[in-house]
């Protein structure tokens, strides 16, 4: 069990969840900023996602849940204390793969925070209520050291009983999501190349696309291996394009445009093919608005005139 005092170091210090999403637009984190209700102060995730979590983790401190194989959560009605200064978010370690190596849960129930988009590692097991309610005023004061200090508009009761509605995902966009959960990446694949042929305007299902290839290319690849393999060959495209997965995977954006970018005057009309399909890719996977797409897109396309 981890119950030492939280500080700004652990903050800086935590894992990249980048490699999990799309980068979110910059929330508010000024004091007495509110984030949307929608979804309440309990709420579910999975690897794909975690785009809401690193969002909302900007304007209000989020404590992550990790329960599975037999065990269930079990802080909602503990956080829900709080009226709305916290969010938590469930996530079944079954599952979601991505999540569980992110945040190295190697058992359940294993609970965690995210401020400011980054985690930070709580503890483990099941504790008494007087020191979960100790661990969460340190994540609270860990988060006003971020600016993290808005809160969740809490319902009233109406608004509790009433069923939400949800608007539905396109067919193949569902079955692309649910494959991702189950980690089914070749199928979500084929459910999102069937949605961009019915609808290339489709976006969404475009950069959709892009980062559950992204997951499928990492599948059952070491981190060690890649980066040996892109050492040992600065000049092989197959292994540099390994590589600027990797750094994408582990949100170092810069660095896989830089490699490849760097790259590409060295290579045939095939290879700069692949590669610029990889940057491409990576261009749908971080957004039009991440500024560091704008900077390699601007040398991209000096490199190709």
């Amino acid at each position: 069990m981890t119950n030492a005092p939280l500080n700004g170091a652990n903050l800086r210090g935590a894992v990249d969840l980048s490699s999990l999403v799309r980068p979110a637009s910059p929330a508010p984190g000024a004091p007495g900023a509110q984030a949307p209700a929608a979804g309440g102060v309990v709420r579910s995730s999975t690897d794909s996602t975690f785009t809401e979590v690193l969002e909302l983790s900007s304007t209000v401190p989020v404590i992550v849940e990790f329960y599975g194989q037999g065990v269930e959560a079990s802080l909602a009605d503990f956080v829900t204390q709080y009226g709305g200064r916290f969010v938590l978010v469930t996530v079944d370690a079954s599952t979601n793969p991505q999540l569980v190596q992110a945040f190295q849960v190697q058992q359940v129930p294993t609970v965690a925070a995210v401020v400011g988009g980054r985690p930070v590692q709580l503890f483990t097991g099941v504790l008494a209520e007087p020191e979960l309610r100790e661990i969460m005023d340190q994540v609270l004061q860990l988060a006003a050291q971020n600016n993290v200090t808005g809160s969740i508009q809490v319902p009233d009761e109406a608004a509790v009983d009433a069923e939400p509605v949800e608007e539905p995902l396109p067919p193949h966009h569902q079955e692309a999501f649910d494959a991702i959960s189950a980690g089914d990446f070749a199928t979500a694949i084929k459910e999102y190349e069937t949605a961009i042929a019915q609808n290339p305007r489709d976006s969404l299902a475009v950069a959709g696309l892009a980062q559950v290839s992204l997951l499928a290319r990492l599948d059952g690849t070491t981190a060690e291996a890649v980066r040996a393999a892109a050492a040992a060959s600065v000049t092989d495209v197959d292994a540099q394009l390994a590589v600027a997965d990797l750094d994408v995977a582990g949100g170092h954006l810069d660095d896989a445009f830089a490699r490849l970018l760097d790259l590409f005057p060295c290579l045939d009309a095939d290879g700069k093919n692949r590669v610029r399909a990889r940057i491409l890719d990576y261009f749908e996977i971080a957004g039009a608005d991440d500024e560091r797409v704008g900077v390699a897109r601007r040398r991209l396309t000096l490199l190709l005139y």
